[in-house]
Order: structure tokens, then C-alpha cells, then sequence
């Protein structure tokens, strides 16, 4: 069966958390440290959808294997042309094109948006997640050493940047 890429709802939520809590308590894709709940996941979700923001899935076969939504880059009014993006894949779906689906469609409403910049903010030893938005065009505009801490490490962080108006 193909994938299908869709705006979530409600129902998508449980996977959501899943795919969430994972990179939570097991990578350094998001910097959070305890997994969260699912009223903290609904309000998170229905926030977003009223503030006008996508969240969408990846769903393959009737499952939800994947998400990627993004929000105001910062919560200023100069900045509501600059959107962050975050895309997160449950573990047997990653390497076979789905983040490259869901980065699409999330690049495609940005720009019917009339957005003009979507950013990336990767952890700098996360060179997969680097290299591919390299692919989509996304160019390294800086680095910020030892921002963040997991796992008693210091983190790094690389800020990427898409401009919407450029192809």
C-alpha cells in the first residue's frame, strides 16, 4: 500500500505520543527529557491547529508512522514569516523516503502560506539529519556549541535555513 500524507487529527494522537516519546527518552533529536503525556500531547496538538499550524502524518497501511508540523520560528511579530520545522519517524520507517515526503508537503504549505524561511534547528551530531536537508535545499547558516544537555552531554546545535522564494 502507498503512503499517504495527510493532515492528523485526533485520533492520530496516540501515535503521535509514541513516535514523540521515543525520540524523547532516546535520542538527542529534541532536547526534552521526560516522555510526555497524552494531555500534554492534546494540548500541544489543539494549539497548534488554532494557531494555524500544520501537523501532518505519514501513514502507511493504516498506521501512522511518522509526523512533521512547524510553528513560528520565534514568538515575535518580525518573525511570522519564518516558520521551525520538526519532522520525527517511528523507528522501522526511517531511511525509505518518508521524511522526504512529509518535508515536502510541509515545504509545499509553507510556501501556500506565503511563508518566506523554514528553519531546522539539528543536533550537530545528527549528520543524517543534516545531510538531508542538504537534499531539499537547506543550507547550514550557524552553529551554537554546547546549548544543549542530555544524556550528561553537551549538545550542539546547527541552525539550518530554507528560503521559500529561491527556486
Amino acid at each position: 500500500m502507498d503512503l499517504i500524507i495527510r493532515s492528523a487529527a485526533p485520533k492520530d494522537l496516540p501515535s503521535l505520543l509514541e513516535i514523540i516519546n521515543h525520540a524523547i527518552l532516546n535520542t538527542t533529536a529534541i532536547y526534552d527529557y521526560e516522555a510526555r503525556t497524552m494531555d500534554e500531547q492534546r494540548e500541544w496538538f489543539e494549539k497548534m491547529f488554532n494557531d494555524g499550524m500544520p501537523v501532518i502524518v505519514a501513514e502507511r497501511e493504516g498506521k501512522v508512522i511518522g509526523y512533521g508540523s512547524y510553528n513560528i520560528f520565534r514568538p515575535k511579530i518580525g518573525y511570522k514569516f519564518s516558520v521551525e520545522h520538526s519532522i520525527y519517524l517511528d523507528e522501522k520507517s526511517r531511511g525509505l523516503g518518508v521524511g522526504g515526503k512529509l518535508l515536502g508537503s510541509l515545504i509545499q504549505r509553507a510556501k501556500e502560506s506565503g511563508l518566506h524561511s523554514m528553519i531546522a534547528g539539528i543536533d550537530a551530531a545528527n549528520r543524517g539529519s543534516i545531510e538531508f536537508h542538504k537534499k531539499y535545499g537547506f543550507v547550514e547558516k550557524g552553529y551554537l556549541k554546547e546549548v544543549g544537555y542530555k544524556f550528561n552531554q553537551w549538545l550542539d546545535l546547527v541552525f539550518m535555513q530554507l528560503l521559500l522564494e529561491e527556486d
